[in-house]
C-alpha cells in the first residue's frame, strides 16, 4: 500500500498552527473531526508548544475554552468538527459572549466545492453563529490564513471582548497558505478621555454616598489591585458585579459584595441611594440590575458614571452623567490618579453589611451548605480556582465564599448549566499547581459530567463537590412559586445515579457525605486524593425542601 505524503510545509493548517504559537496559545480543546485533519496532522508536529486536550463533548470542550480565556485574558482556542460537532459547541460561545470572554471557535467544514448542495453535515457557519460571535466567518482563500486568523484574534481582543467562529473546509486546509505570520497580534486599548477623568473628579469631589461597581474581562491584577486600593484608601464602597466578585478581595474593609442574583437587600439600597455610582466595566445587564429595577433612568442620568470597553454598551439602558470608551485596566489606572481630597465612611459600613449577609445562616435538613461553603474559606489557599455552573446551589457559593485573590472565581453570567465541570478542567489546566474546586448541583454536573474522563487521561485533578438535593431546583423553587403544591409539580425531580459508584467507574476518587459535620473530612479526602494526581468527587446529599439562603419549599407554598 503506498503511504500519503507528508503535509507540505506551507499549508494552511500549518500556517494557522504557526499563528496560534506566535500569538502565545499553548493549549487547545477539542474534539477531533476528519473534516480538519490537517489541522490535527499539524499539531502533531508541535506538541511541545501546544497541549492538545481532547475532550468527551464539544460543549466541554467549548466551556474549557471559555475558561482557559477568562483566566488567561488570551483567547481560548476550541476545535470541533462541522455540524453537530459545531452546535454541541455553541453553548460555550453563547457564554463566551455574555461574558465578555476571548474565545476562538475553529470548525472543520464540508469541502468549499460542495457548499450550498446540502452535503453531510453542512451548516453555513456566519448564519448560525451570526447572533453568537463577535464575528463568524468562513475560510475561503487558503493564502488569507495567517490574515484570517490574526484578525479573529484582534477581533476577540479589542473592544468588548469575546468569541470568533471560524470555518475551515478540509480541502483548504492542504492548499498553499501563503505566507507566514509576521508578530503577534498587539490588540488596540484605548485610555481614558482625560476631559472624562476630570469630569469624575469633580463628581467625586462633591458625592457623599459614591459607589464602585467594577466588572467585565480584560483586567490586569495589577489595574485590580491598584484600584482596589485607592477605592480603600478612601472609603468608597466596592461592588463587583454578577459573578465578577474575584475583582476585588472580598476581605477589603471597604468591599460591599456583589449585584447579582439573591443580592443583599441593603446593597440595593445603597446602590439606589446613591449620588455617584462609578461603573467600571460592568454592562450593568438584568442581573446586575435586578431585572433592571436597580436604577431608574431619570436618576442615572445625574449620577452614572459609565466606563466600558465597548461603545455599544453605552448608553445601551441607562442614560449617563458621563460615559467614556476605554479599557477596563486602563480606566482604573486613570482613576487612581484622581486626589477628591476628602475621604468618606460609606466603605466601612458596607463591608460591615456584606460581613453580615455572608455570615452562615441556618437551615432544616441534615446539610447546611451556607455552613459547607463557608468551610472553604478556611481550608482552601487564597489562590484556590472556585467554579460553578447555573442553579439555586450557586446561590449558596457566591453569597457564602469570600474570595480573596484575583481570577479565582470561573462562573457563568450566561446562566450556563454544566459550565463549572469542564471549566474547572480548563482552569486546571491553566493553573496545575493550583487547587481548582466546582461546586456543581446534580442536574448541573450530569450535562458534562462525561468530562471526567477528560480529567483523568489529562492527569488535571480537579475537585467537584456535587450537590444532590434531587431536583433542578432553580426551576423547582419557580415552579413552587408560581404553582404552588406538590400535585402541580412537574419535570423537576431527578433520580441521580450514585456519584461516587461514578465516579470510579472513570477512574476518579468518590466520597459521600450525608451531615454537615462530616463535610469537612470529606473535602480533605476529596484534596488529598486530587493533591495525589486523582480527580475526586465529594457527593453532598442535600435537602430540596431548603432551596435556597433562608427560603423553603414549605415557606414559598406559604405553610
Amino acid at each position: 500500500m503506498t503511504r500519503p505524503a507528508p503535509q507540505a510545509p506551507n499549508t494552511a493548517a500549518r500556517r494557522l498552527v504557526e499563528t496560534l504559537i506566535v500569538n502565545g496559545v499553548d493549549r487547545v480543546f477539542c474534539v477531533p473531526g476528519e473534516s480538519y485533519l490537517a489541522v490535527l496532522d499539524a499539531l502533531a508536529d508541535v506538541r511541545d508548544r501546544i497541549q492538545v486536550i481532547t475532550c468527551r463533548h464539544e460543549a466541554g470542550a467549548a466551556n474549557m475554552a471559555e475558561a482557559y480565556g477568562k483566566l488567561t485574558g488570551k483567547p481560548g482556542v476550541c476545535m470541533v468538527t462541522r455540524g453537530p460537532g459545531a452546535t454541541h459547541a455553541a453553548i460555550g460561545v453563547h457564554t463566551a459572549h455574555q461574558d465578555s470572554t476571548p474565545m476562538l471557535l475553529f470548525v472543520g467544514q464540508i469541502a468549499l466545492k460542495d457548499r450550498g448542495r446540502g452535503a453531510f453535515q453542512e451548516v453555513d457557519y456566519r448564519e448560525v453563529f451570526g447572533g453568537l460571535a463577535k464575528w463568524a466567518t468562513e475560510l475561503e482563500s487558503p493564502e488569507r490564513t495567517v490574515e484570517i486568523v490574526e484578525r479573529g484574534i484582534a477581533t476577540a481582543l479589542q473592544g468588548r471582548r469575546g468569541p470568533v467562529v471560524i470555518a475551515l473546509p478540509e480541502d483548504l486546509l492542504e492548499e498553499d497558505g501563503g505566507p507566514p505570520p509576521a508578530r503577534p497580534v498587539t490588540p488596540a486599548r484605548a485610555g481614558l478621555d482625560p476631559a472624562v477623568l476630570a469630569g469624575i473628579g469633580v463628581r467625586l469631589a462633591r458625592a457623599e454616598r459614591p459607589l464602585l461597581v467594577v466588572g467585565g474581562s480584560g483586567w490586569t491584577v495589577e489595574a485590580a489591585h491598584a484600584l482596589a486600593d485607592w477605592a480603600e484608601r478612601l472609603g468608597i464602597p466596592v461592588s463587583g458585579s454578577f459573578r465578577r466578585k474575584d475583582l476585588i478581595a472580598n476581605d477589603r474593609p471597604n468591599y460591599a459584595g456583589d449585584l447579582g442574583l439573591g443580592c443583599n437587600p441593603k446593597l440595593i439600597a445603597r446602590a439606589r441611594a446613591a449620588d455617584l455610582v462609578i461603573a467600571v466595566g460592568a454592562r450593568l445587564g438584568e442581573n446586575p440590575t435586578q431585572g433592571y429595577t436597580l436604577f431608574d433612568r431619570a436618576h442615572t442620568a445625574q449620577v452614572l458614571v459609565h466606563l466600558h470597553p465597548g461603545p455599544e454598551e453605552l448608553g445601551r439602558v441607562w442614560p449617563t452623567a458621563l460615559a467614556a470608551v476605554a479599557d477596563n485596566s486602563l480606566a482604573a489606572e486613570a482613576l487612581t490618579t484622581l486626589q477628591p481630597g476628602r475621604t468618606w465612611d460609606e466603605g466601612t459600613a458596607a463591608h460591615a453589611e456584606y460581613l453580615t449577609f455572608s455570615t452562615p445562616v441556618p437551615v432544616t435538613g441534615r446539610v447546611n451548605l451556607a455552613e459547607c461553603i463557608a468551610h472553604l474559606n478556611t481550608a482552601l489557599p487564597a489562590d484556590a480556582v472556585i467554579t460553578n455552573g447555573a442553579g439555586n446551589f450557586a446561590a449558596w457559593l457566591h453569597r457564602f465564599y469570600r474570595h480573596r485573590a484575583c481570577r479565582t472565581q470561573l462562573a457563568p453570567t450566561s446562566g450556563a448549566m454544566g459550565y463549572g465541570f469542564p471549566a474547572a478542567i480548563g482552569a486546571k489546566a491553566v493553573y496545575p499547581d493550583r487547587e481548582v474546586v466546582c461546586v456543581a448541583g446534580d442536574g448541573d454536573f450530569l450535562m458534562t459530567a462525561q468530562e471526567l474522563a477528560t480529567a483523568v487521561q489529562h492527569a488535571l485533578p480537579v475537585v467537584v463537590i456535587v450537590v444532590d438535593n434531587g431536583t433542578y431546583g432553580t426551576i423547582r423553587k419557580h415552579q413552587e412559586t408560581h404553582y404552588p403544591g406538590a400535585p402541580r409539580v412537574i419535570a423537576t425531580d431527578l433520580k441521580n445515579p450514585d456519584f461516587v459508584t461514578y465516579a470510579e467507574a472513570f477512574g476518579a476518587f468518590g466520597v459521600r457525605c450525608e451531615t454537615t459535620a462530616d463535610f469537612p473530612a470529606a473535602l480533605e479526602a476529596a484534596r488529598a486524593a486530587a493533591k495525589a494526581g486523582t480527580p475526586a468527587l465529594v457527593h453532598l446529599i442535600a435537602d430540596a425542601e431548603d432551596i435556597a439562603p433562608g427560603r423553603t419549599l414549605t415557606g414559598l407554598r406559604g405553610g
